[in-house]
């Protein structure tokens, strides 16, 4: 689905619009929101972005983002911005689930409802929409959306960074979900001026003396290794939240490092918090852990990297993976 003429011609006179992304926002979340924010700023929009909770810190370098609205932190403030709001702009979930209770406001609005993103299977809660799962990221949608309406002229390095920074995060710095275009839309933005190393080290290269240690100690601790269906598992306890004083961003990453052992086509990283059991599950080739996740534990998302959640132990949540694990992977030959 591709509505993009829809969508121009919906903002082509100035409108109070209001740009939200899912809770616990990522790299791609917050940089396809800031970039179109920059975009319809530079068209003479009115516009307020909400997120339903808290960024990471490591994306504080990004211009714009001091601009953006907690909904956890000033939730009367955000309901007003979204309620006088003419145009939501949903940008990187397709699931009124994904905002938590900004979803029932969303919903209960008058406001024409646009969708941009590109995870499988969305839900009809919008008016207009822009779903190709094909597309490395919501950040690379909005840079299509830019060159499809004739304005990439508007294209500064603010809004060149904050594309390129959800391009990096969604691809895992290009090893993962792309295509030619991709590739396109990288290079087009640094011959405009954006320096793609500097982002990779604020990215990439910021992580605190606690967050490392909590790597070591998921690696070395936590991590067991189930080699006949080339499968790594990390989880941590509520002990484990409270013993490294673990806060929103610090296990960001660590799901990937499974990957990086030759043996393993298959990560699932499990965290209990208070009253949930959170996965991240991702996985190489032709593996679909998206599969697994819609199946047995309320998520979803793309074939090699998904989501989801349950209610128990992290026990129960670990004997639930490897119960089902065997419908998805192949058993390996071990010799």
């Amino acid at each position: 689905m591709n509505d993009t003429k829809q969508i121009a011609e919906l903002l082509s006179l100035p409108k109070e619009v209001c740009i939200i992304s899912h809770r616990n926002p990522d790299g791609d979340a917050i940089g396809s929101s800031l970039a179109l924010a920059g975009l319809l700023r530079k068209q003479n929009h009115t516009v307020h972005i909400i997120m339903p909770s808290e960024y990471p810190d490591v994306f504080g370098f990004l211009k714009g983002i001091d601009d953006v609205l907690i909904y956890d932190l000033e939730p009367e403030e955000a309901k007003s911005r979204i309620e006088r709001s003419n145009v939501i702009m949903c940008l990187d979930f397709n699931s009124l689930e994904r905002i938590d209770k900004v979803g029932r406001i969303v919903k209960d609005t008058d406001s024409t409802i646009v969708m941009i993103d590109h995870h499988i299977d969305p839900e009809p809660f919008y008016t207009h929409g822009i779903s190709i799962t094909e597309v490395s990221s919501t950040a690379e949608l909005i840079y299509n959306y830019i060159k499809e309406t004739s304005t990439e002229h508007l294209i500064d390095l603010e809004i060149g960074e904050a594309i390129m920074t959800g391009i990096l995060t969604d691809t895992g710095s290009f090893r993962h979900n792309t295509n030619k275009n991709t590739y396109y839309a990288a290079g087009d933005l640094k011959a405009r001026g954006v320096d793609d190393y500097y982002l990779q080290d604020k990215i990439f290269n910021s992580m605190t003396e606690k967050q490392l240690r909590l790597l070591g100690h998921c690696l070395n601790n936590r991590m067991e290794l189930l080699p006949e269906y080339r499968t790594g598992i990390i989880s941590l306890s509520l002990q484990d939240y409270e013993d490294f004083d673990i806060i929103r961003g610090d296990t960001e990453g660590i799901v990937n490092y499974m990957l990086m052992v030759k043996q393993v086509d298959v990560a699932i990283f499990v965290r209990q918090q208070a009253k949930i059991i959170k996965f991240s599950f991702r996985s190489k080739g032709d593996i679909s852990v998206q599969a697994l996740a819609r199946d047995h534990f309320n998520g979803g998302g793309h074939k090699n990297a998904s989501g989801g959640y349950m209610y128990g132990s992290v026990g129960k949540a670990v004997r639930k993976i490897k119960e089902h694990l065997p419908d998805y992977v192949p058993v390996y030959n071990q010799k």
